[in-house]
Parts: structure tokens; sequence; C-alpha cells
């Protein structure tokens, strides 16, 4: 057992050994930097520094407030389509479900800049199909870049437009592990489609939801391409810049690396508390 456990982990080894470097030793770095005064020559330790910049870092608590707008608004609409796209597409009625299950996961494997260059040309102020619908049907363009809560909303769309259709197949997956019998016998006792649907599916449905609501919040701390991409590096003025843009810009433009590496472990920590409280309320009562 001892030879065949050598045999194990050196095949495991050489994974073990870039795993560490590449993943465990940057974490623990970063959060070393984090403690350091990064913006002179030599780095010196100086711990209060940037934790304590964040509680008066107008720009930081601004991006803040961003992704959690995002967050609270974005989420819960998207989970809500999600579960009912994947009612829709678990439907018997459905011709070509197939094809149609293909199509809504597709967004997910279309490349971050081609989807944005998409979205960049469509919500156009000049020429974007979205302005041309709006005025066709006698209702005023939109600036969608210059205006603050415009772009918050096109955000909104595009991450949701995303990552919808991902979602819905893993509330599909667990849509198909409900036995048959349950709702067979639902049936029998004549209890209507919508009752069945809010009492049957959705409780059963919980654990599932539950996992996509969380694997949501912490893509949504983490949100970086998008305001990026779409709305020209969280313009206008800073109205879509995110927590994930603010952290590459105090790393990679500023090269405040300490104050970034400070940054992470905020949006890490965040995400963790709402994953939490996610758990915590959704939870079986019983």
């Amino acid at each position: 057992m001892r030879a065949r456990n050598r045999i194990a982990y050196g095949f495991l080894a050489p994974y073990l050994l870039i795993f560490a470097v590449f993943w465990i030793w940057p974490i623990i770095y970063s959060f070393y930097l984090s403690f350091l005064s990064t913006r002179a020559v030599p780095w010196t330790w100086a711990p209060h520094m940037n934790w304590g910049r964040l509680w008066i870092d107008p720009a930081f608590w601004n991006a803040l407030r961003n992704t959690l707008v995002i967050l609270f608004i974005q989420v819960p609409v998207m989970i809500a389509l999600a579960t009912l796209l994947a009612v829709l597409l678990n439907s018997q009625l459905l011709k070509a479900r197939g094809i149609m299950r293909f199509a809504f996961f597709a967004p997910v494997v279309v490349g971050e800049v081609a989807y944005a260059a998409v979205f960049r040309l469509m919500f156009n102020a000049d020429f974007g199909v979205i302005n041309k619908i709006l005025t066709g049907v006698g209702l005023p363009a939109v600036s969608w870049f210059s205006n603050p809560t415009a772009a918050m909303a096109l955000i909104i769309m595009a991450v949701t437009w995303r990552w919808v259709g991902y979602n819905a197949i893993i509330i599909l997956a667990g849509l198909q592990s409900i036995p048959d019998d349950v709702y067979e016998a639902a049936t029998l006792d004549k209890v209507s489609k919508t009752k069945q649907f809010f009492f049957i599916t959705l409780p059963l449905l919980r654990p599932i939801i539950l996992v996509c609501v969380v694997l949501s919040v912490i893509g949504t701390m983490q949100l970086f391409a998008e305001p990026f991409l779409i709305t020209n590096r969280g313009g206008p003025g800073g109205a879509t810049e995110t927590l994930g843009l603010f952290l590459y810009r105090q790393g990679f433009t500023v090269l405040n690396f300490g104050y970034a590496s400070a940054v992470a472990y905020t949006i890490a920590g965040l995400a963790i508390i709402i994953s939490l409280i996610n758990f915590w309320l959704g939870r079986d009562p019983k």
C-alpha cells in the first residue's frame, strides 16, 4: 500500500508543484504585499497604508457601490430568467430541444472581446440598432455610453445575456433530477401547473438555485471584462467601474501592487461573506 501511495503521489507531484508555484504562492505573497508600501523604492513595511486607505478612498467606495448595484439587480433578474428558461427548455412540447439548449448556452463560449464589440455596435448612440428600434416606436434615443444610468443598465443587460443560459443549463439538470412521480401524484390530486411550480418545483430546486446564486455572486464581485470593454474602462466618469476593474487599475495601471493586493483580499472577503449569507438564507428550514 505504501509503494502504491508513493507511485500515486509521484504522478501527482508535477501538478502539485505547479499548483503551489502558480497558485498558492501568489496568494500568500499578495497578502504579504498588502502590508507594504509599494509606491516607494525600496518597498517598506507599512501595514496601515493600504488597509487604512480603503476606508477613505472615494474611488474604492464608488467601485464597491457599482458592484453591489450590479449584484443586487442583475443576479436576481438573471436567476429568475434562468429558472423560467430551464422550465421552458424542459417542456415536452418544445421542438428541437437540443438545438435550443445549445443556442441559449452559446453566449458563454463567445469570446468576451467579440461580444463586447457587438454590444458596442448595437447600443451605439448614432447608428446602433437599439436606438433605431426605440426611435422607430416613438421613444427617444438613449446615450448609452455617456449617461451613467444607461451605461449601468447596459452592463447589467450584457452580463445577463452572457450568463443566463449557463445558469439555465445548471437548473435544467436539477429539473431533470426531479422524479416524474411527484408531478403525477400532484396531477391526480388536481393541483394546477402553477401551484406545482411554486410548491413542488421551486422547493426541490432550492439547492441548485442556491449554487447558481453563489457562483453568480462570486462572478459579479470579480466583474471586469464588461465594464472594461463595453463602457470603456468603467465610464462614463467611473459610473460603471467595478471592484475588479478598480483592482486592475491600481495594480497594472498605477503599479500600486500593495494597495491592489488589499483590494483583492477585500473582494474575496466580501464574496465569502455574501455567499455565506446566501447559504444561510437558502438553508432548509427543517
